[in-house]
């Protein structure tokens, strides 16, 4: 079904604009100083290389000081015109933004330091598939838990939206529920907040230039989840997990608050092993489909954003029969996702701590940071993987790569314990 009257207008796209000036700085044009109204010769020996969206024009320019830039006027698609300029100091022109892979005419002009234009001359490009659409035919939809799950490919990591549309109980209309707007080659992420009754969902891809694909749709049944009642978890203390030290006991892992104080290992830890061990159980099984994460933030004694004993990389292991003891593998050779390890630790997921959004070097930090520090960092679970009651959480490295130590506050799982 044609999705194109769900093109919105008032989507402001804020991504990077790619084709600009091409080739060129405004500051490199010469400036518009000359009374000389003579017309200015055309471009000549013009050559076409298509790419993706886009096409790339060389071309020969006349031999003259009074140019000051080459000019491309072209549609983009049956309404939106572009226009792009290129320097008199290089021979090459990016045309971009093409709705489809389909034949266009660009009108090249010269332009003379008076504002003089030269004598069109027509070139037809006929671009590859845009980016946009190329990303089209590889959209999945699935179940997942409380929601739907949307995966698709990007492999040429241009910068693209993915629009999710459902049906509004009230109006009765498919409205936009989500915008992800990525650059990433391989995209998955999971919209919950639904009940277990089936629902039509549509997904369709845009771009900067407000190009918009088709729209596939899928009903989709949410699976059923709940968040795990921490008050039936209890520390399971085996002889490989690490010893707690200031006082920072395990059980402030489930007690709702994700300020200090939480769990902290000793520091450092003696005799070290790394990577480091905790074990827990969650008193009942559940096929677990997600979980949040907070660490030690900004407390009494200092701030601790992206530093010192935060998890920077980590595995979860888990099972559902009573545990058996083991130094857990780590590093090349060891289970991968969904894989066992000599005594039964089924390998949940190996995570990495997102990067500080501002980018700014620690201690700095700003607003932004520091409220994506405290809502936590949440991570799905693969749908393949079986029940799971039992779980050791596994530091593979610190943020502050001393690697003798770690800390964290709260954690909240959510699944389908029936």
């Amino acid at each position: 079904m044609n999705m194109q009257h769900i093109k919105l207008t008032q989507l402001a796209w804020m991504l990077p604009v790619l084709f600009t000036l091409s080739c060129s700085k405004m500051s490199e044009y010469k400036e518009v100083v000359s009374s000389d109204q003579t017309k200015p010769g055309v471009v000549t020996n013009i050559q076409v290389v298509n790419r993706p969206g886009a096409a790339i024009i060389t071309y020969d320019l006349p031999s003259s000081e009074n140019i000051l830039y080459v000019q491309a006027t072209y549609k983009i698609n049956d309404v939106v015109s572009r226009q792009t300029k290129s320097s008199y100091y290089t021979d090459t022109v990016i045309v971009g933004g093409f709705e489809k892979s389909q034949d266009y005419r660009v009108v090249l002009h010269t332009v003379s330091r008076a504002n003089v234009l030269s004598d069109s001359v027509v070139v037809t490009v006929h671009p590859d598939t845009p980016p946009y659409l190329a990303a089209f035919p590889t959209i999945v939809m699935q179940p997942d838990f409380g929601g739907v799950n949307i995966s698709l490919m990007n492999l040429q990591r241009e910068d693209i939206g993915v629009i999710a549309i459902a049906e509004d109980p009230v109006t009765k209309q498919f409205e936009i529920i989500n915008q992800n707007y990525t650059s990433l080659d391989s995209i998955q992420y999971s919209l919950r907040g639904y009940d277990t009754i089936t629902k039509r969902f549509g997904v369709y891809i845009t771009d900067r230039y407000n190009n918009i694909s088709d729209t596939v749709f899928q009903d989709i049944k949410p699976l059923f989840e709940i968040g795990m009642d921490k008050s039936r978890f209890n520390g399971y203390s085996l002889s490989s997990d690490v010893r707690t030290g200031f006082g920072w006991e395990i059980s402030n892992l489930w007690n709702g608050s994700n300020g200090s104080p939480g769990y902290h290992t000793e520091q450092p830890i003696q005799p070290l092993v790394w990577p480091a061990v905790i074990t827990f159980d969650m008193g009942q099984a559940a096929k677990l489909s997600r979980y949040t994460i907070w660490m030690r933030g900004i407390d009494g004694s200092g701030n601790w954003l992206w530093q010192a004993g935060a998890p920077l990389s980590w595995t979860l292991w888990g099972r559902e029969n009573a545990p058996v003891d083991e130094v857990m593998p780590s590093g090349p050779g060891s289970p991968g996702l969904g894989e066992t390890s000599a005594n039964g630790w089924i390998n949940l997921g190996t995570y990495q701590l997102p990067p500080k959004p501002s980018g700014l070097p620690n201690p700095q930090y700003s607003n932004s940071d520091l409220e994506t520090w405290n809502a936590g960092f949440s991570f799905n679970f693969s749908l393949d993987l079986p029940k799971i009651r039992y779980m050791r959480f596994q530091c593979l490295e610190n943020a502050s790569l001393t690697n003798n130590f770690f800390n964290l506050t709260e954690l909240s799982f959510w699944g389908d314990p029936r």
